[in-house]
């Protein structure tokens, strides 16, 4: 079932805003500071674009006996980017010769997207060449958590031909005067837009109130169909908004800092539980409610969560560095790096 399905009738959504009422009000990590990633520390050594074996360079923490895990390869597909100049992935460093924050992959997996040390977005290579400025941050604005939104070009699976185009955007949270709100830019490069979620479905006849337009951080782009997941921080709400064929938008559970998985149809999602941030997930179709802990245990916080590319595994932040576990929760997560950062996969 594809997401916009998902909102095509009031009742639905009613019903659902009377589910989230209910829901755990309990406040999981503050979205209010737009930066997400660690601050940053001593850049690397090595040139732009070159690998640097080893890392050493980034907001890592020894493990037992003082050596670093960096825990990324090319097998697993995980990349941690730190707030510095280096990038951990395929097992070694990258130097991308400029601050990298908030670190986001092409739906190809060809080119990254990210937050450079001026606060503004720039696209580059996966080994730092290439670096092209996509947009400026204007004076007094803050730039975070940027994502590639796409959507499938061609007849199958209900996909509009001629749409890749419309939904090849970066998407990002800007702060500005302490309002937070959700901007659009053309990958190829653009003027930013302020990105409006809205419902077709809401509206005062049907006593249906439309989505909130300010507070909204942390998009995650996800699925087949320009989908996006963000969080509300006035409502610590998690939100999908979709405008493929038609604008909908809808409350998905109490939380932050969402991540929708790569075929859309799940998503993930951070709640504070008993003084821990643990990590839940749910199905995004709204006949489908029953939200999962896949932390129940935890006795450390569990943020910033990424799915892989077949969409099996997650990646979390945590204070001593990044953690894996199954989609699933079939298992606990397993300390997999001592590198402090932003996890995500390259497709």
């Amino acid at each position: 079932m594809s997401v916009r399905n998902r909102f095509g009738s009031a009742a639905a959504i009613a019903l659902m805003t009377t589910v989230g009422a209910v829901l755990l009000s309990a406040c999981g990590p503050d979205n209010s500071d737009p930066g997400s990633t660690a601050a940053p520390s001593a850049p690397g050594t090595a040139a732009p674009g070159t690998a640097s074996p080893g890392g050493g360079s980034h907001s890592g923490s020894p493990a037992p006996g003082g050596k670093e895990v960096n825990g990324t390869s090319a097998a697993n597909h995980l990349v941690i980017s730190t707030g510095t100049k280096t990038v951990a992935m395929n097992g070694t460093t990258v130097d991308f010769g400029t601050v990298v924050r908030d670190l986001a992959w092409s739906p190809d997996g060809k080119k990254v997207v990210f937050v450079n040390g001026d606060g503004d977005l720039m696209t580059a290579n996966p080994d730092g060449s290439g670096k092209a400025p996509l947009a400026k941050a204007p004076s007094g604005e803050t730039w975070s958590h940027p994502t590639w939104q796409h959507a499938d070009k061609g007849p199958s699976d209900g996909a509009v031909p001629n749409e890749t185009d419309r939904f090849n955007n970066i998407v990002f949270a800007s702060s500005k005067g302490g309002t937070l709100r959700l901007e659009s830019v053309p990958a190829k490069g653009g003027t930013p837009q302020v990105l409006t979620p809205s419902s077709s479905e809401g509206g005062s006849d049907n006593g249906i109130p439309q989505p909130p337009q300010t507070g909204n951080t942390w998009p995650s782009a996800g699925g087949k169909h320009g989908e996006i997941a963000y969080a509300n921080t006035p409502a610590n709400e998690v939100y999908i908004y979709d405008d493929y064929i038609r604008p909908s938008t809808g409350e998905m559970a109490k939380g932050s800092q969402p991540a929708l998985s790569p075929d859309g149809e799940h998503i993930v999602f951070v709640r504070s539980v008993n003084g821990h941030d643990h990590l839940f997930t749910r199905s995004t179709a709204y006949d489908q409610k029953t939200e999962k802990d896949l932390t129940p245990s935890a006795t450390t916080d569990y943020t910033e969560p990424a799915w892989s590319p077949d969409g099996k595994t997650l990646a979390a932040r945590t204070p001593d560095g990044v953690s894996t576990l199954p989609a699933d929760g079939s298992a606990a997560p397993t300390q997999i790096s001592t590198i402090k950062g932003l996890p995500s996969y390259r497709p």
